[in-house]
Formats: structure tokens, sequence, C-alpha cells
């Protein structure tokens, strides 16, 4: 018995195998006869195939070198060339695929069901692309500029600008990487897109300070400061009348580059300029009476 169950096992086995074979054979035969059948139509795709690469080929080399006229940003220039690349192969081989008689609508729905899938599970990396590419055309920032985004965001110098992010580099040489897209979509500043700045300090002095006498002192500071522009407005006005004393401004213009060390040295020199001349900085006083 168990000898009969083998034998019929082996039978089944060889049957099968048979049966792949003929349907290979099968396989094989029918594409014999459609490639004999459809000769032409094969040897017109190939060489369209042939020639459609070519012609994307020259295209390509002919858009790299209006890119280099243009002086479009190398990033930029990288992705546009990458769309052209891909968007011509993917027309070469549709026309060749209708030359054999395929129907284009089936490639058409493919490709269009298959994008809209792509485009909902990458909306994020899509929206930070769409961003990195207006960044690099519009340029409201380059690498070296010093960007601060609205509210409470994040600011600092741009390190790098992506496709997708865009790296700060904070005062304190901590990294920021930030999305393109958010970017894009929210307000912010670029302090150092200007190659001047005004420049604004504000000093409170005692009532009974000589307004002449300490205009004359902070004209002075400000005339031997080299940084400090000449050609540019120089302004010194009383900006409030406090409790404690008035308000000064002071109001001037110099290289953005030299912003913060003019800033810093003018607070510097105008306090040790007013020790010198008994300007008095007034502060806070609280008088307390004691009664018995």
């Amino acid at each position: 018995m168990l000898l009969e169950t083998e034998t019929l096992s082996v039978e089944t086995a060889a049957a099968n195998v048979e049966q792949s074979v003929d349907i290979v054979k099968q396989t094989m035969d029918d594409i014999v006869k459609w490639l004999i059948d459809k000769s032409g139509s094969v040897i017109a795709a190939f060489i369209f195939i042939f020639v459609g690469i070519k012609v994307t080929g020259l295209l390509i080399k002919l858009a790299k070198r209006g890119f280099d006229r243009s002086k479009i940003d190398d990033s930029v220039a990288g992705f546009l060339l990458s769309v052209i690349r891909i968007v011509g192969y993917i027309l070469v081989f549709i026309t060749a695929a209708t030359i054999l008689g395929f129907e284009v609508t089936s490639f058409v729905a493919i490709l269009t069901t298959a994008s809209m899938a792509i485009g909902l599970a990458l909306q994020g990396a899509l929206s930070n692309l769409a961003g990195g590419v207006l960044i690099l055309l519009l340029k409201p920032f380059k690498v070296g500029d010093y960007i601060a985004m609205s509210g409470n965001g994040p600011e600092g110098t741009v390190n790098a600008i992506d496709i997708f992010y865009t790296r700060l580099l904070t005062h304190d040489n901590k990294l920021v990487v930030i999305p393109n897209g958010t970017l894009t979509n929210s307000s912010l500043v670029n302090v150092t897109s200007e190659s001047k700045r005004k420049l604004e300090v504000t000093i409170p002095v005692a009532y009974n300070t000589d307004i002449r006498k300490l205009k004359d002192v902070i004209n002075d500071i400000l005339a031997k400061d080299e940084r400090v522009l000449d050609g540019e407005p120089k302004d010194i006005f009383i900006s409030s009348f406090d409790d404690s004393g008035m308000t000064i401004a002071v109001r001037a213009w110099a290289a953005t580059s030299d912003y913060w060390s003019t800033l810093w040295d003018l607070r510097e020199r105008v306090k040790l300029a007013f020790d010198e001349n008994g300007i008095e900085i007034p502060y806070n006083r609280v008088e307390v009476e004691m009664r018995n």
C-alpha cells in the first residue's frame, strides 16, 4: 500500500512538471509569435527609445548651459535637471509602449494613482521640497545671512540651504535645522541683507543735565569712531521723560559687519565720558521716612 502511494506521488509530480514545461513552452511560443507579428513595431520602438534617450540627453545639456548662463543656484539647477531627465524618460517609454500597441490610458492611470499615493505619503516632504526651490529661486536670504523668525522662532547665521532643510548656526554655535516649508510659510527678518544698519542707544540722564553739553560729549564720541558712517545722519534727542530722569536716544549708522561691535563700544564710551564730565545716570530711588 505504501509503495502504491509513493508511486502515485511520483506520477503526480511528474505530471505537474510536464504541465509546467508545457505552460513555459506555450508562453515562449506566444512571445516569439508576438515578436514576429510585431517585429516592425518592436524595431521601431527600440529605435525610438534610442533616439529619445539621445534627444533627452541633448535637452539636458542645453538646459545645463542655460542654467550656467543665468547663474541659478547649483542645488536648484541639479533638481531641475533631474526633473527634465525623469520626465523625458517617462515620455520616451510611454511613446515606445504606444508604438508596440499598448494602451497609453492604462499607463497614465497607473502613473496618476502612484503619484497621488506618493503625494499623500510624502506631503510634508513635498512641501519642504517646494519651499527649498522657492528659497533658492527667490533668494530671500543666502548662506552667511543672519535671519530671525517671527515670534519666538530661532535665529542665527544661515549655514546651508538644502532642498528640504535650512541650517542655522546660533550665536552660541548651536546648529538649528528648519524645514523649508516652515520658512516659506512664516515671516522672517533678514538682519544682514543690507550693507549698513542704524544703531540706537538709549541713555537715562538726570533732569538737571545740561543737554547742550551732553550733545557735545556724544557728538565727540561719534566723530572719533571710524566705524560710524560720516555721510549718514546722526540723531541725539530726548526720547521720553521718566520718573527718575530723562531718556536720551542716540542714533547713528554703521556697516552691517561692524554693527554689534560699534553698539557695544558706544555704550561703554558713553558711560566713561559721562563719568568724566559729571553727567549723572539716575536710578530709581525709594525714600523712606521714619516716624516715631
